[in-house]
């Protein structure tokens, strides 16, 4: 009997290392092949531009995971979350990875399933209006029509900014964004104000009036995207947060003072699995954090974005990652 109880003993230790190890995250991207990563759709954070292909600045994050992990940045899957259906795969762990809002994470009732590391992307609400506006900032717009997405977090914002100047607009909400868009490129209302990544597609779109627009200069509000990780694996959100963070810290040239490039920030950590050469292969492989901003939103792109809140802390910018002081 003694004997049976130490072998049951042993047995039940096995099957909770056994269990453990399954629900190991970098072991399960291993044996699937892939990193699966997931967002709702964004214009140059993950848009469609073929039959089930993604590409995107947030897709180039997915990849240089995959580089890390994986050896390869090919080796990914993207989903997109369109109905609050779709977010189960965030509620169910079924993706690796995951790009997300507050406000998506707070409607989706995420808090208790994700773990939120670095800011990838510092969205904003913006407005927009014609090239030959008169308007040079959102407040020249006082008395004007302004048409919006109606409860949508666009709205509140603008109400706000509103509110704190002491001045009056005049709403022109709308349900449906391809009848906003029509209404603005055809002077029903005066500006158009939403997410900027958004307003910069809806600028490529000039309608039959062929319609420049420009971006007034403030941001009414800004606010992060994310990447996220389950919260069943820190050594799996370890990996992803450092990848983000080389990317970003890789962008610091380098001088006299500082190491830049891969050198900003040596993360060295065979405990999570990567290998020595894992940051310059990830670098080789999707470039760096301003490369990825140039190619899919910046001047590279068809969206002709400025860096803005984007740039680099070392540029006045919102982003910054460890780095060697």
């Amino acid at each position: 009997m003694r004997f049976l109880s130490v072998l049951l003993a042993l047995l039940s230790v096995c099957c909770s290392i056994s269990v453990a190890r399954a629900g190991s995250v970098i072991d399960r991207v291993k044996t699937h092949g892939v990193v699966r990563c997931g967002s709702v759709e964004r214009p140059g954070l993950a848009s469609v531009v073929g039959k089930e292909l993604w590409a995107g600045l947030n897709v180039d994050v997915c990849h240089a995971i995959a580089a890390a992990v994986l050896g390869s940045p090919d080796r990914i899957e993207y989903h997109v979350y369109e109905t609050p259906k779709q977010f189960d795969a965030v509620r169910n762990q079924e993706d690796d990875v995951y790009f997300l809002t507050g406000s998506e994470i707070d409607e989706q009732k995420l808090a208790g399933k994700v773990v939120p590391g670095p800011t990838v992307f510092v969205e904003s609400h913006t407005v927009m209006v014609p090239s030959n506006s008169a308007a040079h900032n959102v407040g020249d717009l006082a008395g004007n029509t302004i048409c919006f997405m109606i409860g949508s977090s666009t709205e509140r914002s603008i109400n706000d900014y509103f509110d704190a100047l002491h001045k009056n607009w005049l709403r022109m909400p709308y349900s449906e964004d391809g009848e906003m868009n029509d209404a603005y490129n055809v002077h029903r209302c005066n500006a158009i104000a939403g997410e900027m990544t958004t307003l910069a597609a809806t600028r490529l779109n000039v309608g039959v009036n062929r319609l420049s627009s420009r971006f007034l200069p403030e941001p009414i509000s800004a606010f992060p995207v994310v990447v996220a990780t389950g919260t069943n694996d820190a050594q799996w959100s370890a990996i992803v947060a450092w990848t983000v963070d080389t990317l970003i810290s890789a962008e610091r040239p380098e001088t006299h003072w500082y190491a830049g490039g891969a050198g900003a920030m040596p993360v060295e950590a065979p405990e999570l699995g990567l290998d020595k050469g894992w940051q310059r292969r990830v670098l080789a492989a999707v470039g760096n954090y301003g490369d990825i901003f140039e190619r899919h939103l910046g001047k590279g792109s068809q969206l002709k974005l400025d860096r803005g809140l984007n740039a680099n802390q070392f540029s006045v910018g919102l982003l910054l990652s460890p780095f060697l002081e």
